[in-house]
């Protein structure tokens, strides 16, 4: 199936004045690494900027990370291709932490080996916006293999499982219509804003957006890869000229059109020359679904036969031109006033309002961000307030070894305050190898240091070890939480921070202090 605020550092995104400028655009050289800088502008990656016509988001640029997250790693569980893992380009759901859900297709490795390439070519497709696009929201280009595209997620299924795979009930004579001039109005707005071209166009490739209005899908507008296939199904219903010279062309589109709409007359996946077979021997009725149980308009059935059968022409230049395609149509549309879902037969697709949560606390909410400054801050204005109660010394174990051990903690105190986390980490270590105190703080400490040195696996360990001696101990969570999102294990730390938060809150409540 087809066709955001980040805690990652905002880029920058294409500004909409681009639009009243030249029709190709030229995003600047490289940087090193051979990663494209996006585009100049003032809006972040997850741009709450809204399209001011249609309410989507700004095109930008996504960070893989970012995109690893709302897909819960690319988990299988996730995808929504039609063909499953199989796909040769693999369609993710994925929701952004601002809520928003997205559909991210993923590229094979090396499928566009040139990022500048790629990176042009999203831009172009991104700049486009109209209500019957699932419009393309941005893009990612991480280092030399990761190549996605990111666009808005429809939740209703596609065409074709509407038409070939229903369930309760197929779609009705006058919705086929609707999507039929959906489809035609999309690409007449492609084509005026010089993107003609619309690779495999099939059932596949129309989407239902949360109304159940028809959506075609952006990806079709660039190709699989730089110079690969531009058609992935059955060689029956190719183009006769892309067969030929291996070219897609305009007419080649209109041709592919004509296809989805003997998919919408006949309800099933039949190859066009054995369509018109039947439609030079006037047998209509036969071609005609026959899970319509005979509920639709005899005359304009007979027009949109002869519409596909312009569309199926084998001479290019014999088939109608995209405007004929939306005058055609537009005056057989009817029950305007009737919602699509309804006439889809399924529900108001709605959001459910997110259960309310808590505020976080500042150590919260630093962790959140991963905002290792902050959380550094904090720790050492905690000092050691929340030791207390977890060592009980007696007079006789007041010996040399415990000043020596004390007075280790105390120079990792100091470079803990300066920054100095390699010193911190060895006096921290004396301190905890004496094994005579036991100190959650110092554990939490040494977890941070850790990950200012960027070894995650560590800060992990010395988390728990805190979560051990303080098992109540909001902060242990919290820098958990923060060692697990570095290890990119996103779940496990987003339910870690809502264990510490939960503690908080037990504390505010009259629990134990955290």
């Amino acid at each position: 199936m087809g066709c955001c605020v980040s805690k990652f550092p905002p880029n920058e995104t294409h500004p909409e004045k681009e639009k009243e400028k030249a029709q190709t655009h030229a995003p600047p050289p490289l940087l090193s690494g051979g990663r494209p800088p996006p585009p100049p502008a003032a809006a972040g990656a997850e741009a709450s900027t809204k399209s001011s016509s249609i309410g989507v988001p700004s095109f930008s640029e996504f960070s893989f990370a970012d995109l690893k997250t709302a897909t819960n790693n690319f988990s299988p569980d996730f995808i929504v291709s039609e063909s499953g893992e199989k796909a040769p380009n693999i369609v993710y759901k994925g929701r952004l932490q601002n809520r928003r859900w997205i559909a991210v297709k993923k590229f094979p490795k090396l499928a566009w080996p040139d990022p500048k390439q790629f990176a042009e070519e999203a831009w172009g497709v991104g700049k486009l916006r109209h209500p019957r696009l699932a419009n393309l929201i941005g893009y990612c280009c991480d280092g030399d293999h990761e190549r996605l595209l990111v666009a808005d997620y429809m939740p209703n299924d596609t065409l074709a499982k509407h038409l070939f795979h229903w369930e309760s009930q197929t779609i009705e004579w006058a919705m086929r219509l609707r999507v039929a001039l959906s489809i035609a109005e999309a690409l007449e707005y492609c084509s005026s804003r010089g993107h003609s071209l619309y690779h495999d166009l099939n059932a596949y490739r129309v989407l239902f957006d949360e109304d159940g209005d028809p959506r075609l899908s952006c990806f079709g507008l660039m190709k699989n890869s730089r110079d690969g296939k531009s058609y992935s199904t059955n060689l029956a219903y190719t183009p006769p000229e892309y067969l030929k010279n291996g070219r897609v062309t305009q007419e080649s589109v209109i041709y592919s059109f004509g296809t989805v709409l003997l998919d919408l007359l006949s309800g099933k996946h039949i190859p066009p020359s054995h369509a018109l077979d039947m439609i030079r021997g006037k047998n209509i009725i036969l071609l005609m679904d026959s899970h319509l149980e005979g509920k639709f308009s005899t005359e304009e059935a007979t027009i949109v036969v002869g519409l596909a059968s312009q569309c199926l022409q084998y001479e290019p230049r014999e088939r109608p031109n995209i405007k004929d395609l939306v005058t055609t149509l537009s005056p057989l549309q009817s029950k305007s006033d009737v919602p699509s879902y309804v006439m889809l037969g399924i529900s108001k697709h709605e959001e459910v309002p997110p259960t309310p949560q808590r505020p976080l606390s500042p150590m919260g909410e630093a962790c959140s961000r991963m905002d290792l400054t902050a959380i550094h801050q904090i720790l050492v204005t905690t000092h050691y307030r929340d030791d207390e109660g977890t060592n009980e010394l007696s007079f006789q174990e007041w010996t040399q070894q415990m000043r020596d051990m004390l007075d280790a903690r105390k120079r990792g105190d100091y470079a803990f305050r300066d920054k100095d986390f390699k010193a911190a980490i060895d006096c921290y270590s004396q301190f905890i190898d004496v094994g005579t105190m036991v100190s959650p703080t110092v554990y939490a400490r040494r977890s941070l240091c850790y990950l200012m040195c960027d070894q995650p696996d560590a800060a992990l360990r010395d988390a728990m070890q805190a979560q051990i001696v303080y098992p109540d101990w909001a902060t242990a969570f919290y820098m958990q939480s923060v060692a697990l999102a570095k290890l990119d294990m996103h779940q496990d730390a987003a339910d870690m921070l809502k264990e510490a938060s939960g503690l908080e809150d037990k504390k505010q409540k009259g629990g134990r202090p955290s």
